[in-house]
């Protein structure tokens, strides 16, 4: 493994469809790879067939020393790396670690349009307790959402209202 358990996670854009060849292509490479997927219905051949699709469509999350990214660079399918200018930025840990108790859950996820504000909630009880995000109100229930904010992307799943804490997380002022 080219990185430690303690490097961040980067986000890595690659081509249009093309996330399932640089996932391979980056593992074949012996790279720590994440690429959250989720359950639709797709059509193929006329007939309706559930298919895995990326729940950030363009985008994989890899570990990886920024000092040594050439060879993610030149891996087929990949752009490249997400950052300010030339520079990578790590996506936030907290945020990665919500995202992976979301993808490990078993429950049912999908991609969702990008929140800026809304009410930052910690799970107390159910198969995501302490996963962090924030909680949706909707008439069928309670949606949590978990936000990248480096990709601008988010991922939401169905929580059931006794998972949710009493109190939110209190955000401070920016």
């Amino acid at each position: 493994m080219l990185a430690s358990e303690c490097s961040p996670w980067y986000a890595i854009r690659v081509k249009s469809n093309r996330e399932w060849v640089a996932t391979q292509a980056l593992r074949g490479k012996d790279y720590e790879v994440f690429l959250p997927v989720y359950r639709d219905a797709r059509y193929r051949n006329k007939q309706k067939r559930p298919v895995e699709v990326p729940v950030f469509s363009g985008y994989v999350f890899s570990r990886f020393d920024p000092a040594r990214r050439l060879p993610i660079l030149m891996t087929p399918a990949v752009v490249h790396i997400v950052g300010i200018g030339n520079v990578p930025q790590p996506v936030d840990p907290e945020e990665m670690a919500s995202v992976f108790e979301l993808v490990k859950s078993g429950l049912p996820v999908a991609p969702h349009p990008y929140l800026k504000a809304g009410q930052k909630v910690k799970l107390e009880q159910g198969p995501l307790r302490g996963t962090t995000g924030t909680i949706l109100e909707e008439a069928n229930g309670g949606k949590l959402v978990v936000s990248v904010s480096l990709l601008q992307r988010s991922i939401a799943v169905s929580v059931e209202p006794e998972w949710l804490g009493s109190t939110p997380i209190v955000q401070p002022e920016k």
